[in-house]
């Protein structure tokens, strides 16, 4: 399932990365590599605030249904 679709306080653990090369490398840089285990902290306006390895990032919706859990 993509990761926008988790609820608030869900964890659960990166399966794949889609999209082209440019997008994973960046997604990469933050912290988001298959096997890492991501919690959804909360959903504000269209935007996910994510805690992975122990920081928290913000990513829209359309780059979280990327990242698939």
């Amino acid at each position: 399932m993509p990761l926008s679709m988790m609820r608030s306080g869900e964890k659960n653990t990166i399966k794949k990365i889609n999209g082209k090369d440019d997008t994973k490398r960046f997604l990469e840089s933050l912290g988001f590599v298959v096997g890492s285990t991501v919690t959804v902290v909360s959903e504000i306006g269209g935007n996910m605030i994510l805690n992975i390895k122990d920081t928290r990032v913000a990513l829209d919706k359309s780059m979280a249904t990327r990242i698939i859990v």
